[in-house]
């Protein structure tokens, strides 16, 4: 999704074109985005039996959709354990903790 939130429109060899060594082969990247097409994130346009790719979401949409599914699939809705998880395995400093709930609180007043 990022390569063609860059590019605008793709086609697949271009997505590849656009990821680092070693790429990936192409069936596997074909196969990435008929998938996210198939769940509304990616449409194309038809040029004989070539597919161009372009993304039917913006960023934020999908990072939002992203992030709840997160949410939901690995930490049972709970925004609780989700912040524990990085406090523990990212090793986030309880000071910055600390800063960004100040940060929260005050976004929302």
């Amino acid at each position: 999704m990022q390569i063609l939130w860059k590019l605008k429109r793709a086609f697949v060899k271009e997505i590849i074109a656009e990821m680092p060594e070693p790429h990936p082969p192409y069936n596997t990247i074909s196969s990435v985005v008929r998938k996210l097409e198939s769940e509304g994130f990616v449409s194309h346009e038809a040029f004989g039996k070539n597919h161009r790719y372009l993304p039917m979401v913006k960023q934020s949409q999908y990072k939002k959709q992203a992030f709840k599914s997160l949410l939901s699939n690995y930490f049972e809705n709970s925004h609780s354990e989700l912040l524990s998880y990085f406090v523990k395995e990212e090793k986030i400093d309880p000071k910055d903790v600390t800063q960004m709930l100040e940060q929260i609180k005050n976004n929302q007043s």
